[in-house]
């Protein structure tokens, strides 16, 4: 059962110079860290943290190059 005072995820949009992407994200709160984790939005345009659940979309028309 969720807690319904718990807040919801939150969504972060990726551009291609922010990939490869992971989380925790600089922008996030120290307090709020947890171990760095890399995540493949290329197949579907978008992929979500397994301890946070943050997810991450890319941007619309947004290209993902290959490294």
């Amino acid at each position: 059962m969720t807690d319904p005072t718990a807040p919801e995820p939150s969504h972060v949009e990726l551009d291609g110079k922010d990939l490869p992407a992971f989380c925790p994200n600089p922008r996030m709160a120290l307090w709020n860290h947890h171990p760095r984790v890399f995540l493949d939005v290329a197949p579907t345009g978008q992929a979500m943290c397994p301890y946070c659940g943050t997810t991450y979309r890319l941007k619309p028309g947004t290209v993902v190059k290959a490294h």
